[in-house]
């Protein structure tokens, strides 16, 4: 690769809200999103909320001329809604589901269901490997009373593991999507301190779109005003995250987001607002001089982050404990039940008293023995993700007691992160 190599790297990212009969408009915003795609031919247009496959073939067939790559993630029961449109050839892909992704008896919200994941792509663009992620967090539905709050910590430090552990040989990393979390949020800080990733927003030379770059406006017509009131320029919860490493260097050089409608025919391509990013990356100079806004970040802020998502989990494995718990007394109850049932059918007494109770009896007993199940899983999920970050400060602590030397060996994914700031 020559010394002077530079490339321009231009992605799209949009959560589509195209769920089947119940998003308004389904059809016309995916025909008008396939061709605002094809108009603008960028290097990668990362998708989430395809909850349909057919959908999906048809954005395939539409796009093929300009996008001969792509892949759509499968997961879940209806799907992780997750897909990736390239226009360079793709050398590999895999995808991971989240241990944890919300409850299936709560059934109205449905993230259970679609079975939340990050899907990778690798590519290689003029001998540059790149390892494009593109995920969909669980959703939150109440800010005030969250209850998925631990299950988007667990997610986002999956996330991030799996970001550390996939890009070795990478030489850029690229991360887009719907995270469902505020920038100042616990899973938000965690995914950028251990990953070491940078935010489009915030680095960028250029930026044009909605107030404070939010992703969700209250000028969007099919937005829930209501959920925004307590917003009142709206939110910002889908991001283009990046970083170099190694000897390259990547900035951000534009960024643009739409507000509030379709820049060609001023109707919304979907209740959120579309990325649209243009990324540099060139060879890092041999000598560089970094400023002192870029240089590297203080350790103790990334260790605060690391012990306030641990505390997070242990309250989550103490609640899922708790909920496991009742719900096992619960069915203990029920058995019981059952079984006075049944000995008061074999003496043929208050035979229409057991008929009437057998069925509550046995609904009971196989609801609570679920959810008993249920939150036990949750709790050995919850309890992997505290072990993993429990082991990290463990070797954090190490490192302060050994000094200064023995850091370099911890946190890679920081360390990468802050070279590439110094650069």
């Amino acid at each position: 690769m020559r010394p002077n190599f530079s490339l321009r790297l231009r992605v799209f990212n949009l959560n589509c809200w195209d769920i089947p009969y119940l998003s308004r408009r389904r059809a016309d915003r995916l025909r008008r999103l396939g061709d605002f795609l094809n108009a603008e031919g960028f290097d990668l247009a990362l998708l989430e909320e395809v909850w349909s496959e057919q959908d999906f073939h048809y954005l395939r067939q539409k796009l093929s001329p300009i996008y001969p790559a792509a892949h759509y993630f499968q997961s879940g029961v209806i799907g992780s809604g997750l897909c990736v449109f390239s226009k360079h050839p793709v050398q590999d892909f895999t995808q991971h589901v989240y241990t944890l992704n919300g409850y299936p008896y709560m059934i109205h919200h449905g993230d259970w269901f679609c079975g939340k994941a990050v899907g990778l792509l690798v590519l290689q663009l003029s001998g540059l490997v790149l390892n494009a992620y593109v995920t969909h967090l669980h959703a939150e539905y109440n800010r005030q009373k969250d209850i998925y709050l631990t299950h988007r910590v667990a997610q986002a430090w999956e996330l991030a593991q799996f970001i550390h552990h996939t890009s070795r040989k990478a030489d850029v990393v690229l991360l887009c999507g719907d995270l469902n979390l505020h920038p100042k949020d616990l899973g938000c800080r965690l995914l950028k301190e251990w990953t070491g990733l940078h935010d489009a927003y915030l680095e960028t030379q250029d930026f044009r779109g909605s107030e404070e770059g939010c992703t969700m406006v209250p000028e969007n017509c099919y937005v829930n005003q209501r959920e925004l009131e307590p917003f009142r320029l709206g939110i910002r919860i889908d991001y283009v995250l990046y970083k170099a490493v190694s000897r390259f260097y990547i900035s951000c050089k534009t960024l643009k987001t739409t507000t509030g409608h379709d820049p060609h025919s001023g109707s919304p391509l979907s209740d959120h607002e579309a990325l649209m990013a243009t990324l540099c990356v060139r060879h890092s100079p041999p000598q560089h001089n970094p400023s002192p806004t870029h240089g590297p970040a203080e350790r103790p802020p990334s260790i605060s982050v690391l012990r306030e998502a641990w505390t997070e989990l242990d309250l989550g494995v103490a609640r899922a404990r708790w909920w496991a718990a009742l719900a096992g007394y619960t069915a203990t109850l029920g058995l019981l039940l059952l079984a006075l049932l049944g000995v008061l059918a074999a003496g043929r007494g208050a035979r229409e008293a057991v008929l009437l109770l057998w069925a509550p009896g046995m609904g009971l007993v196989l609801g609570a023995g679920a959810a008993c199940l249920i939150h036990m899983q949750e709790a050995k999920g919850l309890c992997r993700a505290r072990a993993e970050l429990q082991h990290v400060l463990g070797r954090e602590r190490e490192a302060q007691d050994l000094g200064p030397e023995s850091q370099a060996a911890l946190l890679p994914g920081q360390q990468e992160g802050r070279r590439a700031k110094e650069q």
